[in-house]
């Protein structure tokens, strides 16, 4: 097994993007070869899985990050049968379900609208207007950490998503292309956002001859080197602290977007477009929870078609109708 899965993993390394490889290599090296590298392939069992889901579990550890790992495996296993090495995949029926996700914690609209008047009241700094252009767009981190000057039309008030930056091993930054043909797509930008991209753009002229176009990274380090991931969540934390907001991570700026706009009753066709979701079904399925507008004014539309509908005619409860009796 311990050869079988490490040569697996290396047909992975030039398919998957930097983040989710490593994410596989350290399942691969810490929890799989490990726990089941003595075997042969062929001698693998679901008992073998099983038992290692509730030692794992036993000692402490995380059922999200027992499924994750099995759900490594069962991918690895999965290679094997279509290979022929296998002929079923023992993992099938042996992993964990996956995990429920947790609850998404957005924030109200005048909690996201003081947040950013705090931080441009109190700060003033790049970074507020990086949280003015997640919270304007619904962009994701990376995206936005990622975004160049060449891609931002002010004029137009659009900007084109072309890039994503993550830290792969919370260390090693990777510049990659967005992993999906819709998130590769313009994005409508609002006064709001304008004036903070127009902020940031006012000290990069400054460098620059007369006319030359804008270069480089939006959001950087004096020395034009990309901010870290990291650096952007820090940040966020502390500064809703400060003010008592509840705590929530970068990327719930996006779900606050989405929840603003879903509230405000913006059909939920342009919030999928404007998240630049691959499909409508996948909007859904994030926030239709949120959509108890949407609800009542589908049963009221039904009742006002059921009662147009009527015959004119109609008789109340307990008279006499006019309608012939069916046949």
């Amino acid at each position: 097994m311990a050869g079988y899965l490490a040569g697996w993993l290396c047909t992975k390394e030039d398919v998957l993007k930097p983040t989710t490889f490593a994410r596989y290599r350290d399942h691969v090296h810490n929890d799989l070869i490990p726990a089941f590298g003595r075997l042969k392939l062929s001698d693998l069992r679901e008992r073998h899985i099983t038992a290692w889901n509730d030692a794992e579990l036993a000692r402490g550890r995380g059922r999200t990050s027992v499924y994750r790992a099995g759900a490594t495996l069962s991918s690895a296993l999965n290679t094997a049968v279509r290979t022929r090495r296998l002929a079923d995949n023992p993992a099938r029926y042996a992993i964990m379900s996956r995990p429920a996700a947790p609850e998404r914690i957005c924030w109200t609209p005048p909690q996201a609208a003081a947040f950013l008047r705090h931080n441009h009241d109190t700060y003033g700094d790049q970074l507020a207007d990086a949280f003015e252009v997640l919270l304007g767009t619904g962009m994701r981190r990376g995206e936005l950490l990622g975004l160049h000057w060449p891609e931002v039309y002010l004029a137009e008030r659009l900007l084109l998503v072309r890039w994503n930056l993550t830290a792969v091993d919370n260390n090693h930054l990777h510049l990659c292309h967005p992993k999906t043909k819709a998130s590769r797509n313009w994005v409508s930008l609002s006064a709001r956002v304008v004036a903070a991209l127009e902020r940031r753009a006012t000290p990069a002229r400054a460098l620059l001859p007369e006319d030359a176009p804008l270069e480089g990274l939006v959001f950087c380090q004096p020395d034009g080197a990309p901010l870290r991931p990291q650096q952007l969540l820090v940040t966020l934390r502390r500064r809703s602290a400060e003010i008592g907001l509840p705590r929530i991570g970068v990327h719930d700026l996006r779900h606050t977007a989405a929840s603003i706009m879903i509230s405000s009753e913006v059909p939920l066709a342009v919030v999928s477009k404007t998240l630049r979701h691959s499909t409508l079904s996948t909007t859904v399925n994030i926030y239709g929870h949120l959509l108890p507008h949407a609800a009542r004014d589908a049963v009221t539309a039904l009742c006002q078609a059921l009662d147009d509908a009527s015959p004119p005619s109609a008789a109340p409860d307990g008279e006499a109708s006019d309608l012939p009796d069916a046949a």
